[in-house]
């Protein structure tokens, strides 16, 4: 297959790969060589899962979360400890907190609200004493305030300038290494009786007192963008989705969630480099070349899904209902708090549709696309069901 050399301009990148897509369907091929970065994109479910699981060790493993700039962290049995001891907190943060959501939901969102930021903050403060605990430094929260409006929102890279960015992310990551490095001198193990306070406490107690700093900074950082940034943007989408197709969203949170995230993958493209020399769906690569697995594509393969553009809840009334689904990864490094995120997103969901009647007007773009892919702008409008009380 043939494509322009050209390079997309910022937030094409989606609009390329689908052309691409649509002219390698033609071609008879699902994996091909991208005119994005020169990479090899990958479409096609098997291939993908071949990637994305390493079973046979195709691709030098690696993992999207722990990466940082000068590598990725480790070794892999500390990224396990975060990760097992960062979902049990989580989990009991929601289990605790759960009575708090119809409250938060009439706070945050009605009866009216701007999307996709306001679901980036309503996540931000039902998980703010997650992200830090409540006696922590008043200048840590906002500094991870500032961070969600600044880097985290969509298009908040664009609303500065690049020397304001610069200087921004120098005194953030100031800040936070020193919290870090204050925490590694107090030595709080992570067997500790009261358990971690906080995923700042997860981080350094998984790494160790001897861990760089700089480096449990950004796993850290990758913690604050998973959950402000990721779980906001998908309920992002299954907020659009569930207002312009109410009475389908209304039957199942859990299929409204499932649907939203198979249209609207947030984590949409992941990158691997080949082990060795193979063939992907009848296209050759080399370890020169990269890999990126498109799961916004999978999700609406045609050979795999019926009506792949449509919103269809229906279709997972009997579960999974193929092998082309991967919205957090798959394989050694699949996203750790996948299941504790669905559950957050069913339960927001289910209180929306259940509790309140959900108009939604957009601005008419489509998906703001970045590391993430975030809704486009929205506007939605919350009101009670006729006959509903004001308390209940």
């Amino acid at each position: 297959m043939t494509s322009s050399p050209q390079r997309p301009a910022p937030g094409d990148e989606l609009a390329l790969l689908k052309a691409e897509f649509q002219a390698g369907a033609e071609a008879g091929t699902d994996v091909w060589h991208s005119a994005l970065g020169g990479a090899v994109c990958v479409a096609d479910p098997a291939a993908a899962r071949a990637v994305m699981g390493n079973r046979d060790g195709v691709v030098a493993e690696t993992s999207d979360f722990y990466h940082h700039r000068h590598g990725v962290f480790g070794p892999r049995e500390a990224q396990l400890t975060i990760g097992r001891a960062a979902r049990t907190l989580i989990q009991r943060h929601l289990q605790d907190r759960r009575a708090d959501l119809p409250a938060l939901v009439a706070g945050r969102l009605a009866p009216r609200s701007e999307w996709p930021d306001a679901g980036n903050l309503l996540v931000l403060e039902h998980l703010r004493d997650v992200l830090l605990h409540p006696d922590a430094p008043r200048h840590l929260h906002r500094t991870v305030d500032a961070i969600v409006a600044r880097a985290v929102s969509a298009g908040a890279r664009r609303r500065h300038s690049a020397p304001a960015r610069l200087l921004f992310r120098r005194r953030t990551l100031h800040a936070l290494r020193t919290e870090v490095r204050a925490r590694q001198r107090a030595a709080r193990p992570p067997g500790h009786p009261a358990g971690p306070r906080d995923l700042l406490d997860v981080v350094v107690g998984g790494g160790g007192p001897v861990a760089d700093a700089g480096e449990l900074v950004e796993v850290y950082l990758s913690f604050l963008f998973a959950t402000a940034g990721s779980i906001g943007f998908a309920l992002g989408w299954s907020v659009l989705l569930a207002g312009t197709h109410p009475e389908r969203a209304a039957a199942d949170p859990g299929r409204t969630v499932r649907e939203a995230l198979r249209l609207w993958p947030v984590a949409w493209l992941f990158a691997r480099t080949p082990s060795r020399a193979l063939e992907l769906g009848g296209t050759p690569v080399t370890p020169r070349d990269r890999l990126m697995v498109c799961s916004y594509l999978v999700h609406r393969h045609p050979g795999h899904w019926e009506r792949p553009d449509e919103f269809v809840p229906e279709r997972w009334a009997e579960g999974v209902p193929d092998g082309a689904y991967l919205p957090f990864g798959l394989g050694p490094h699949t996203c750790a708090g996948a299941t504790v995120t669905v559950r957050l997103l069913e339960d927001l969901v289910g209180l929306l549709t259940r509790d309140w009647r959900v108009s939604v007007t957009s601005d008419g773009g489509g998906p703001q696309v970045g590391p993430a892919l975030a809704p486009p702008r929205f506007t939605a409008v919350l009101s009670r069901p006729d006959g509903w009380p004001e308390r209940r």
